[in-house]
């Protein structure tokens, strides 16, 4: 007998997924920690030479903009 898509079967933990997940999670920190030093350079120059610093407007620029609308 076939279970219906419409019948819940309800949540039930699943160790062995977890398990699954718990290692797989392990198995990419350990691929990806070579790499760390790589990520944090490409990000250190990433913020030095083109990020552009976002332009934090003081409420002096905003009260005039608001009154110029």
């Amino acid at each position: 007998m076939s279970t219906k898509v419409s019948d819940s079967t309800g949540y039930v933990p699943n160790p062995q997924m977890s398990v699954f997940g718990y290692v797989m999670a392990a198995a990419l920190a350990v691929l990806l920690l070579p790499a760390l030093p790589i990520i944090v350079l490409a990000w250190i120059l990433w913020r030095v030479f083109f990020a552009e610093e976002p332009v934090e407007s003081s409420y002096k620029d905003w009260r005039t903009e608001t009154q110029n609308q």
